[in-house]
């Protein structure tokens, strides 16, 4: 009993288990993924906010930062922290940087290392 290719149609069970379970990795690495970067445009989103204040030369240090603790409270930021947001201020020149990494675990002892950096400038400097 002989078979011919012409008449073996569709998938193996092998191949249909192997092609779902593909999808289906890169669906988990959605769902994890996603977060973390709808978290980010909120970061960036307040940090925007605060460039686009007139009044952001002539702030202080602690202005600038209570403004941007303000921002990612209400936004519900989570995961950036006053250790991750550098402020230079020089006169009426400012720098504002935040630069964070996310780890998020994927399964078992996989897991996916996200880096953001982000600032902005206001101001001549000195």
């Amino acid at each position: 009993m002989t078979f011919s290719a012409k008449k073996q149609r569709g998938l193996t069970f092998i191949s249909l288990f192997f092609i779902l379970s593909i999808l289906a990795f890169f669906v988990l690495l959605t769902l994890k993924i996603a977060p973390i970067y709808m978290n980010h445009s909120k970061v960036v989103n307040a940090l925007s906010a605060v460039e686009n204040m007139d009044e952001v030369k002539t702030m202080s240090k602690n202005e600038i930062m209570k403004s941007l603790k303000k921002r990612f409270n209400m936004n519900y930021v989570t995961k950036v922290d006053a250790n991750d947001v550098s402020i230079l201020k020089q006169g009426n020149y400012v720098k504002v940087e935040i630069e964070y990494e996310r780890v998020e675990k994927i399964l078992g002892n996989l897991s996916v290392l996200v880096q953001f950096y982000d600032f902005f400038e206001a101001g001549e400097p000195e």
